[in-house]
């Protein structure tokens, strides 16, 4: 999508910090951290959101998924870390391309939902 900020990231239009990248996905620091870790991993190819996932995203939704870990612990979250997918407006997604924010570092993580 030409206005998509995360695929001109992918283009290389716009600078990022890289965690990592491969054919079909590209992990990179946020610009905003809310953590000491903080970093997204999204695909490549422009998905708008979860909500749009098809079975054709599985296998590299999977891998999204299982390379999360290794980078997370990379990047110095060693005792545990979060990771979100924000679906739509509720869910307060603010950039219309998947992502999967993983945070964490040492004993910042607040309860996920406090129920009232």
């Amino acid at each position: 999508m030409s206005d998509c900020i995360f695929c001109k990231i992918v283009e290389g239009k716009i600078p990022s910090r890289k965690v990592y990248e491969d054919d079909e996905m590209l992990a990179f620091h946020d610009i905003q951290p809310v953590a000491p870790v903080h970093f997204m991993i999204i695909p490549k190819a422009h998905v708008a959101s979860l909500a749009e996932v098809t079975a054709e995203h599985a296998p590299v939704l999977g891998r999204m998924l299982a390379v999360a870990g290794r980078l997370a612990r990379e990047q110095g979250a060693t005792d545990g870390f979060r990771t979100i997918v924000n679906t739509g407006r509720v869910a307060r997604q603010d950039v219309y391309h998947l992502h999967i924010h993983v945070i964490g570092g040492p004993d910042v993580l607040p309860r996920m939902l406090v129920k009232d």
